[in-house]
């Protein structure tokens, strides 16, 4: 998607993360909306559109939420992409703003459960899940996403070695981030030997699911100060990417990043930074694969040669990620976006990149039957 360089990011927000809701959903979206607001130095009554992704929001929706916050919309959006809905929320949101229907719209994605919730609403997830997948013990996300690990360690050689990287350093990452819920120290060796979940998946492949919320404030960049503006450059989203194939080995990505570059006019080295949906570290190297990093398959030499810290080779979700920092629903569809804003106008405090100029943030949600069904990315500049 192609679209004006003077709509982008003005503000951002976020609430803490905390391992059983202790308050009503909609307390945690206000609470993130409300930061958000207050970062772009704008007022409640600035806001005339609003995005939400939630799963558990249903009945409600965006609009029944805007009666409750107060807010008189021109657009609203309800996410329908899983942890893909929020950065489409904000490409949709630009659209709208582009065409007139909104001068600035607030973009909050969020759900407020536990472990137990999460199990809850992966019986109920959809009709495919519910009537084929539930009845017959499928092992919910980490069954489903075992599967695909071992696909790709028997088909490309790919080691748990390798993949552990990518835990090893969001940690040091979330060490550095006061919001993380899992900020304890962890070793390679403490992620190789962690408890069997779903082989070859163990304890530290898997997100702790937790409430929270997060949100963006998307409008005319010349209504923040110089540097505090993060520039869409271009984005992306796809849905049911392979169609029919049970386990892929790939995703929508790969349909669009050629376009996703050639919009932005960059490519993978040019960027500064990079936060890519991680409810697994397959699915992450699975991203860095598809989006051009490394080629089909070489994703394991490709972590064995980089270090994804900070202040490492290619800095990888440099809040910790959702593996440390916690999954809180369509929440974790938005928490790299948000990291990758405040990364863009230097307020990233201890973990802050060096210079940051440009990411990179993906997105990816909705398990089907057998495969996840959305996929996005995002490219974003400092103004």
């Amino acid at each position: 998607m192609t679209q004006s360089r003077d709509i982008g990011v003005i503000g951002y927000g976020c609430t803490d993360y905390v391992k059983k809701a202790d308050r009503p959903l909609l307390t945690f979206l206000a609470q993130a909306g409300r930061e958000a607001i207050a970062s772009a130095g704008l007022e409640k009554s600035d806001i005339d559109g609003l995005a939400l992704c939630s799963f558990e929001l249903p009945p409600d929706n965006a609009v029944t939420v805007a009666e409750q916050f107060g807010l008189s919309l021109s657009w609203a959006y309800l996410g329908t992409a899983g942890g893909a809905g929020p950065i489409a929320s904000v490409l949709n949101a630009i659209r709208a703003i582009e065409a007139g229907q909104a001068t600035s719209v607030l973009c909050i994605a969020g759900d407020a459960y536990d472990v137990s919730g999460l199990f809850r609403l992966l019986d109920n997830f959809g009709r495919a899940l519910t009537s084929y997948g539930s009845p017959h013990g499928f092992g919910g996300a980490n069954g489903l996403f075992g599967i695909i690990q071992r696909k790709h360690m028997e088909t490309y050689g790919t080691t748990r070695e390798q993949l552990g990287r990518i835990s090893v350093d969001q940690r040091k990452n979330a060490q550095k981030n006061e919001a993380a819920l899992l900020r304890g120290p962890m070793t390679l060796d403490d992620y190789m030997n962690a408890r069997v979940i779903a082989d070859p998946i163990r304890l530290y492949d898997c997100v702790l699911p937790c409430a929270g919320a997060e949100a963006v404030v998307v409008s005319s960049l010349d209504r923040v100060p110089r540097g505090k503006g993060v520039r869409v450059l271009s984005g992306y989203e796809h849905h049911n990417h392979p169609p029919g194939e049970i386990s892929p080995l790939r995703g929508g990505w790969e349909l669009f990043r050629d376009a996703l570059y050639r919009d932005a006019g960059y490519g993978p080295e040019d960027f500064d930074l990079v936060q890519a949906y991680d409810d697994y570290p397959i699915m992450v190297a699975i991203q860095l694969e598809d989006l051009g990093f490394c080629e089909k398959g070489g994703v394991g030499r490709f972590l064995e040669k980089n270090s994804f810290t900070w202040d490492g080779t290619l800095p990888l979700n440099t809040g910790g990620g959702q593996l440390s920092v916690g999954q809180s629903g369509a929440g974790g569809g938005m928490i790299g976006l948000v990291e990758a804003v405040r990364q863009l106008r230097h307020e990233a405090g201890e973990r802050q990149v060096s210079n940051a100029q440009r990411g990179l943030v993906s997105g990816y949600g909705m398990v089907g039957y057998g495969h996840g069904l959305s996929t996005s990315s995002i490219v974003l500049e400092r103004s």
